[in-house]
């Protein structure tokens, strides 16, 4: 068994898309029992933001589980499936561990650090263990990630890196558009990014903020948190005409600011504008920064600062420590997997020690008590001393990466009984029931 992630997000496909498998709490659950109920699917839950929609499943098969859990991600989608598919990212086994160990440190957010997607995770884990689908793979996967994403903002400044990446936009157009205080923004996006760019440049003492957003709805939400006014984005142009400095972090696969629409915008303003494009990819056509008084910052703009900066090391510090707890629960999964066959083994050992003391009990019945004892003591001491090295070593070799298993390796070796090896880990042998 392994685990699989099929997913789409703000990295893989446009807002017009990911509003089409957007799912409320019902359909969460809907999406969580229909993937339980998959071939080939034992355990199963789903994140559910408005950024990503992934599903988690612990799968005995991978192309099969593939197609299957791919056409229930979309099959309420407006779109032809086969649209939609092209959008899906899948992760599996070794590489699904990884990726959600950095969806919870926040590496995969659109605003890098945000804390909000592990109170998600951990909504995911509740719910798929309310429904009954998360059993003991997922369980120790999803738990382990929240211990990551903890780890991460308790030992690293991450929750600080896109703050950091805003005000080194907003910096960088000072010398151009002056100070945010007392100016005209506009803020285009309603996500996590655009939220902490509205929050930056209200603490900042913008004179007047306008939110647009593809979502009128939203954008509503968010200006009324900060104070600013909601903008339709049909109307972005007349925003933008009497705007001093711009932001955008939509997450849109495509341009949303064009050329031609800034220069009809700006047509008879002398005033400088900034903008400052921080989406990814980027939501502002390049040749907008050709305009006279227009200054155009992007992300590639800011790498070189924030690479040298407290930014770039909280990233790389993160990565970091992201890589050495993938390794860790790789390892000790690994290390786990060959547990059932040394147990099997070493009660096989104990099986045939038994037996041959019996025996010896038979054939010698005139063996006193304290003999009968000592004879028993050492044999049982000479298998432990014959399976002590054999064990430890099939540990230590299990828990490197290779294509060799040795807990087959053991069990054709020693003749085990699969049936033995199974029982090891079967929940009603562990409980002890029928």
């Amino acid at each position: 068994m392994s685990v699989l992630v099929v997913g789409i997000s703000h990295r893989s496909a446009p807002v017009s898309v990911l509003e089409q498998v957007a799912l409320d709490a019902e359909g969460v659950q809907k999406l969580v029992a229909a993937v339980s109920s998959a071939s080939h699917v034992s355990e199963a839950t789903v994140i559910s933001t408005c950024n990503r929609v992934e599903i988690y499943a612990e799968v005995d098969r991978f192309h099969g589980s593939v197609e299957a859990l791919s056409r229930l991600l979309v099959e309420d989608a407006r779109q032809p499936a086969e649209d939609m598919v092209s959008h899906l990212y899948v992760h599996y086994d070794d590489g699904a561990v990884a990726h959600l160990f950095q969806v919870a440190a926040g590496l995969d957010s659109m605003a890098v650090g945000e804390g909000q997607i592990l109170g998600q995770a951990r909504e995911a884990l509740r719910r798929g263990q309310e429904a009954g689908s998360v059993g003991p793979a997922l369980n120790s996967l999803f738990q382990q990630a929240l211990r990551v994403g903890k780890r991460t903002r308790a030992e690293t400044g991450i929750d600080r890196v896109a703050p950091s990446l805003v005000s080194a936009a907003l910096e960088r157009s000072a010398a151009m558009s002056g100070p945010v205080a007392g100016s005209r923004v506009v803020v285009v996006g309603a996500g996590a990014m655009a939220g902490l760019a509205t929050a930056t440049v209200t603490r900042l003492g913008a004179g007047r903020v306008s939110v647009a957003n593809r979502s009128f709805e939203r954008a509503e939400r968010l200006a009324a948190e900060y104070g600013a006014t909601a903008v339709r984005l049909d109307d972005l142009g007349s925003a933008l005409a009497e705007a001093d400095v711009v932001l955008t972090c939509t997450g849109a696969s495509g341009v949303l600011v064009t050329r031609e629409l800034v220069e009809s915008a700006r047509s008879g303003v002398s005033t400088p504008l900034s903008i400052l494009d921080l989406a990814l990819p980027h939501d502002v056509d390049p040749a907008v920064g050709e305009l006279p008084g227009v200054e155009l910052i992007g992300l590639h703009d800011l790498a070189e600062t924030l690479a040298d900066g407290e930014a770039g090391r909280e990233i790389a510090e993160v990565r970091r420590v992201v890589g050495e707890e993938v390794e860790a629960y790789l390892t000790a999964r690994r290390q786990a997997k060959v547990t059932p066959t040394v147990v099997a083994l070493r009660s096989m050992a104990t099986s045939v020690v038994d037996a041959e003391l019996d025996r010896l009990d038979v054939r010698l019945p005139d063996l006193d008590d304290a003999a009968r004892a000592e004879i028993r003591h050492a044999v049982r001491r000479v298998a432990d001393k014959l399976l002590h090295e054999p064990t430890v070593r099939v540990r230590e070799l299990a828990s490197e990466e290779g294509a060799v298993s040795y807990e087959r390796a053991l069990a054709e070796l020693f003749a085990l009984d699969p049936e033995a090896v199974d029982a090891v880990t079967r929940p009603d042998v562990k409980r002890g029931t029928p």
